[in-house]
This record gives C-alpha cells, sequence and structure tokens, in this order.
C-alpha cells in the first residue's frame, strides 16, 4: 500500500489536492491583497518614513522564515537597509535584551500565534523597534501586538503545506518596498504580478521534474540573490510533501564543499533570474553537467533538455515569485507519484507553534 493509500484509504489524482487547488488561487489571491491593502500599504509607508529606520530585521520560521530571505534581499539592494533574521530563542528561551532603537522589525507569520515569534516582537517593541507583521489571521495575537498590520488576504489555508499564504507573503514584501521606493519599474512589476502568476501556473513542470526525481533520495537546489529564498523553500517542500531530502544552497555557496557530493545522475533543481546574478548562474550549471549531473534549470533561454519554462520578460524581483508558482504543481505531482499525500505530510501539522 502506498502512502497516500495509507493516509487516504485510495489512490489520489494530482489535481485532486488539496495544495494543488491551493497555490492554483495563488493569482487571485495576491490580487485581492493588492486591493485590499491599497490604503494600509500607504499608511505603512508613511509611518516608516517618519520612523526613519536605519536597520531591518525579521522574524520567522519555516515557508515565512523563507520569504523573510527574500525580504532580506530585496531591502538590502532596494532600500540599502541592513538586514538580519533574529534568531527567536534569543528572545523567547535566553530572554536577552537588544537595543533595537531605529530598527525596522518584520514579523511573518501564517497564524500569528507561535509563542517563540509573539516573545521576540514583545521585545522588540519594549527595545524601540517598529514592528510589522505580515500575518494570514488578521485577528491573532501578532496583529494585536504589532505597530503595523498588513494582512496577506490568503484565506483558509487546509493543506498543511503552504502556498498560496507564502506567494501572498512575497506579494507583500514586494508591494511593501515597492511603494516605499516608489520606484516606477518596481510598481510596475508589482501591478503585473496577479496576471503573471496565472501565466506561471500554466507552466507546467510536471513531466520532466517527476521523470528525474520519482527515484531520487536528494537533491540540491539552487538559486541566488531574489530566488534564494524560494530555493529554500522548494527544498522545503521536497521534504515535507515528498519524503525528498533536499538542501537549499545559493549558486555561490555551493562550490564550498557541497560540490563534491555531485555526481553522475545527481539531481540539481537551479532557479535564475535576469539579473547580475545569471551569468554566474549558467556557469555553476555548465559544472553540474560536467560532472554529468541530471540538471533541472528554471529561467529563460535555459538549454534544452534542462530547461522547465518560465514567464518570460519578468522583472528580476518578481520572477522568482512566479518560479515557486510553477514549482508547487511538480511538488504537489512529485508528491502523488511518490506515494504520499501532499495535503497530510506524516509527523506535520499546519500550525506549529515553538518556544
Amino acid at each position: 500500500m502506498s502512502k497516500a493509500e495509507e493516509v487516504s484509504g485510495a489512490p489520489i489524482a494530482a489535481e485532486s489536492t488539496l495544495m494543488f487547488q491551493e497555490a492554483a488561487a495563488a493569482s487571485a489571491v495576491v490580487e485581492q491583497q493588492f486591493e485590499a491593502n491599497r490604503e494600509k500599504i500607504i499608511a505603512a509607508v508613511e509611518q516608516i518614513h517618519a520612523f526613519s529606520p536605519r536597520v531591518l530585521v525579521t522574524m520567522a520560521r519555516g515557508s515565512s522564515d523563507h520569504a523573510a530571505t527574500y525580504a532580506k534581499y530585496l531591502a538590502e539592494t532596494r532600500l540599502g537597509l541592513l538586514t538580519s533574521s533574529a534568531a527567536p530563542s534569543v528572545s523567547s528561551v535566553y530572554h536577552a535584551k537588544q537595543n533595537l532603537e531605529q530598527t525596522l522589525y518584520l514579523a511573518i507569520s501564517q497564524s500569528g500565534k507561535s509563542p517563540d515569534l509573539l516573545a521576540g516582537v514583545e521585545t522588540a517593541k519594549q527595545s524601540g523597534a517598529l514592528t510589522v507583521a505580515l500575518v494570514n489571521v488578521e485577528d491573532s495575537p501578532l496583529a494585536a501586538m504589532a505597530d503595523i498590520v498588513l494582512p496577506l488576504h490568503a484565506g483558509a489555508e487546509k493543506s498543511v503545506a503552504a502556498t498560496k499564504s507564502y506567494i501572498a507573503t512575497l506579494a507583500g514584501i514586494l508591494n511593501l518596498i515597492a511603494t516605499y521606493t516608489n520606484d516606477t519599474e518596481l510598481l510596475s512589476a508589482r501591478d503585473q504580478l496577479p496576471a503573471q502568476l496565472a501565466r506561471a501556473w500554466a507552466n507546467d513542470w510536471t513531466a520532466a521534474g517527476v521523470d528525474a526525481l520519482r527515484e531520487a533520495r536528494n537533491l540540491f537546489v539552487i538559486g541566488r540573490g531574489y530566488g534564494f529564498g524560494v530555493a529554500q523553500e522548494a527544498a522545503l517542500k521536497f521534504k515535507e510533501t515528498c519524503g525528498l531530502h533536499a538542501e537549499a544552497f545559493s549558486a555561490a555557496e555551493v562550490k564550498h564543499g557541497p560540490m563534491a557530493i555531485v555526481n553522475a545522475g545527481f539531481p540539481v533543481l537551479v532557479f535564475a533570474q535576469q539579473d547580475e546574478t545569471r551569468s554566474g548562474t549558467d556557469a555553476l550549471v555548465s559544472d553540474f553537467v560536467a560532472r554529468d549531473a541530471r540538471v533541472l534549470y528554471a529561467a529563460e533561454n535555459a538549454p534544452a533538455g534542462q530547461a522547465l519554462p518560465v514567464v518570460e520578460g519578468a522583472h528580476a524581483a518578481t520572477a522568482p515569485i512566479l518560479q515557486v508558482q510553477s514549482f508547487y504543481r511538480l511538488a504537489n505531482a512529485l508528491s502523488v507519484a511518490r506515494g504520499y499525500n501532499p495535503d497530510t505530510p506524516p509527523h506535520l501539522n499546519k500550525v506549529t507553534e515553538t518556544l
């Protein structure tokens, strides 16, 4: 009996899963979020400008922390704000106080009720930070605590695997920073995002991905810059929904040791966007090919035999969001093909509360 049959009692079809249905809704979710948060974003930007932060600190776990990685690259390249990921245990376990004056503190959560996240925000407020919450549950303890609340408007997400809420978080980060900078290109990219997400969902990576990964035991997921956060997210989803050990690496970092285990047939999924990181990522892919690795390359103009279809002409800051949308379709299908039910991964709950 397969793992999916053990959970559901019968084989499941990939397109019948909650994960598939929820991921497919991402375009509509993002469009709704942009409309619903129009005034909130403007008010938030005014308040942040008045506060004049010198640094940005993010607080999150799991998929939300991968969204925080995206926030780091976008904030550091577009705002010039040094960005650091807070270690939750510093506040929740060690109860340490920090000097967070002129710090913008961004807490990211679906449920908004994990004790370690709340402890971090409470300490940040006491330490002089301006706190912002990107949260899906608007009446959560986190929303009640934060100085600024930007709801994700992802709606109920019943599959254990986060999909539409993760994309909604990336979109919320993009919207905040695009509005803060008033960057015409970035604002245009934001406005195009809902329609492009629909196109990305139609880019089906299933055939190539399932063929390459159905029997895999390990793989690398590679990204760089704006795309590194989605590489982290993809690696988590492989573990979470497919029972497949995956590690995420920067296209630069993977050369510092991990490359030693790449040999003939070793699977590698690579994300790339059209910016200053592309040439280095192409060179890395060539190194993988020289080792006879099995490469799946999500990038414009990728070589035949490696290429996964992507939305062409996308802004470098939105390309990773579009690629993870296409990836979710693959992860869902691969989960079913490997005998799992992606909606109910073993040993996991939808809401995880840690201290």
